[in-house]
């Protein structure tokens, strides 16, 4: 028999985070905790949403945990389809059952990245903020080794934002730094045009979500006319039947897919997205959701079990002031498992 526990644990972060949908101070966080009586395994799995972003951002969501945790408890495991409008329970409830499945703690995925042989590559995130702090988190990006970073814009005017850009390119070419841009949908339809060749002054190698979800026929036009790779995002959460992910794609024929396991309906979902996406010869990436180093590692377990070259959007492990202890780390640019290094499961025993 399977035993369930729920434990709340908001996340809170080191200072305020600027987001397409606002500030952030803390962040909606759960656990599941699951153990199997018999053979004494643990799996571990996040629920975590983003406030105004996640479909599953609902009032009802640690109440929907808590029944889910009762069934289990009653010997009913449900499946990870039954949530399927709850993605970040799925997300949840799928890495805790995987994890339980092995022998150590914190692996759902187990392989070369949990076990030290292999790393991954990852962009460096820039927050959005004044062109002063942007600068400076630029420069420390830079000092930290890695040579891919990710810009948020739309957050000051698009003039700041061109010189910001044209700071890095007097310093850094192409071949030496990637840059990739994420404008969470700013940009209006009619003025995106103008802005993408702007931008393309600066070799950007790609573009997410250049203007708001569900404007199916606009993006499909930008996807044929811009200049600079253009990445879905946003426009994939709450997406949901396989029929629909297959109509989108095919109709906005988008260059890359960006995926987040806790938005999209977790592991399963992602792989979903990547078969119909490689059928369709568009390339992607995965990007955690701010979870705690828990989700994180679920993630990053999975992405490293992929064929891919891509730098990987991971690296959001120190934003929090109570973030999981853990061997996830960063250097030169790309994310470890330092198995040095012991998970803090003081948790466990909540």
């Amino acid at each position: 028999m399977i035993t369930a526990k729920l434990i709340s644990h908001p996340l809170v972060f080191k200072a305020p985070a600027g987001t397409s949908r606002g500030i952030l101070k803390t962040k909606p966080t759960w656990f599941l905790i699951l153990k199997h009586s018999l053979t004494g395994k643990v799996g571990i799995g996040e629920c975590s949403i983003i406030p105004k972003l996640s479909i599953d951002d609902k009032p009802e969501i640690e109440e929907q945990l808590k029944q889910m945790v009762d069934l289990i408890n009653k010997g009913q495991v449900p499946k990870v389809s039954d949530y399927k409008e709850w993605p970040a329970i799925q997300f949840a409830l799928e890495t805790a059952l995987n994890d339980m499945a092995y022998e150590d703690h914190f692996s759902p995925y187990p392989g070369d990245f949990s076990s030290g042989k292999k790393t991954i590559y990852i962009n460096g995130l820039i927050w959005m903020g004044d062109v002063e702090f942007m600068h400076r988190q630029i420069q420390e990006k830079l000092d930290e080794g890695f040579n891919c970073i990710k810009i948020k814009i739309g957050a000051i005017d698009f003039e700041s934002e061109l010189r910001l850009l044209k700071s890095i390119r007097d310093r850094f070419s192409a071949e030496q730094i990637e840059i990739r841009v994420d404008a969470n949908g700013a940009f209006s339809y009619d003025d995106a045009l103008s802005k993408l060749e702007q931008l393309a002054k600066f070799d950007i190698h790609s573009i997410e979500q250049p203007i708001a979800s569900g404007q199916w026929k606009e993006m499909a036009v930008l996807c044929v006319k811009s200049p600079i790779p253009i990445a879905l995002d946003e426009e994939l959460i709450g997406v949901i039947d396989p029929g629909d992910k297959i109509q989108m794609l095919q109709f906005i024929q988008p260059q890359y897919i960006i995926l987040k396991p806790s938005l999209i309906g977790g592991i399963a979902a992602s792989e979903e997205w990547i078969s119909i996406a490689e059928k369709n010869g568009i390339r992607w990436w995965a990007t955690s959701a701010l979870e705690s180093n828990i989700g994180l590692n679920a993630i990053a377990q999975w992405v490293s079990s992929k064929k891919t070259d891509m730098p990987q959007g991971l690296g959001t492990g120190k934003l929090f002031t109570n973030n999981i202890d853990s061997p996830l780390d960063i250097r030169n640019g790309a994310l470890e498992y330092n198995s040095k290094i012991n998970w803090d499961t003081s948790m466990l025993k909540q």
